[in-house]
């Protein structure tokens, strides 16, 4: 027998209508893969409004143990750096950013010039190195770990701070994907120098709720350019091992943020389009 994909579906169909298959839950702590850019582009933009830095800074300003190699802030944020899109040595799908510790990360950097792919700012190249080499950055220039920082400057602002984690607080419900037995499947290890790009765990509730106070609401001021746009659409997804996510806003008002488990990146994507084609026609 066939078993369904939890889902959860939130929009603002009615008043934040959600909807949930598969034994799916809102209040729930999930994997949001890439969602957790969002969170570290806007704690860039609440850095730089805030005098901490400056998106033109060189990498290598608060990295010093990187070259001079061209690459700002800004353009890790917008993913023009030339840098690739994963780190050197990830090639295992069964874990593949286990080895990506701080300490390794750090390694990188005295040769992160051989690294890049063309000429810093010449052309987008989508790069979770780069967002994990943005994080640490902001780390270094705020002076306290990453997930603090976003947490002081994103997520307590916007009454988040609980719903958001590199990992699920004890005691909360957790949900994963199940294999065939019922039993758990392994997850991505996600908490080293990648978590910038793609480590965070939130409920669906809650991302929805970041997702319409910064594109919607712009509590934060102007949208980060950490989101993707499609005409006027703004959005972003997600995917981990066994997880994935869409979260997507237009200005007027209209917004969707979807979240499955076991089922395609892909397929959570074409749901998403067909949310987006149905409530906003041209």
């Amino acid at each position: 027998m066939k078993r369904s994909t939890p889902t959860c579906i939130i929009s603002s169909a009615g008043i934040a209508a959600s909807r949930t298959t598969g034994g799916h839950d809102p209040d729930a702590f999930v994997e949001i893969g890439s969602l957790t850019k969002v969170v570290t582009g806007t704690a860039a933009m609440q850095l730089a409004a805030k005098g901490r830095l400056s998106l033109d800074d060189p990498l290598d300003r608060w990295l010093t143990q990187a070259p001079a190699t061209g690459v700002t802030l800004r353009h890790l944020l917008d993913h023009t750096s030339g840098l690739p899109r994963l780190p050197p040595g990830t090639v295992s799908l069964r874990d593949p950013y286990r080895s990506f510790t701080e300490e390794a990360m750090h390694g990188l950097l005295s040769c992160l010039d051989t690294l890049l792919t063309h000429q810093p700012g010449s052309r987008p190249e989508y790069s979770n190195l780069g967002y994990a080499l943005l994080g640490a950055a902001l780390a270094a220039a705020d002076h306290q770990p990453y997930e603090a920082l976003a947490r002081e400057h994103v997520l307590a602002p916007l009454r988040l701070a609980d719903s958001f984690a590199a990992h699920p607080p004890p005691g909360s419900r957790v949900l994963t994907a199940r294999g065939f037995l019922g039993r758990s499947r392994n997850t991505w290890t996600l908490d080293g120098a990648i978590l910038p790009a793609g480590g965070m765990w939130a409920t669906p509730a809650a991302t929805a709720s970041l997702l319409t106070q910064l594109i919607v609401d712009k509590a934060l001021g102007e949208p980060a350019p950490t989101w993707q746009r499609d005409d006027k659409l703004l959005w972003h997804n997600g995917a981990t091992r066994h997880a994935s996510a869409f979260a997507g806003a237009f200005p007027g008002g209209e917004w969707i943020f979807i979240h499955r488990l076991s089922g395609s990146a892909k397929k959570t994507d074409q749901l998403a389009a067909a949310y987006v084609k149905t409530v906003h026609q041209p």
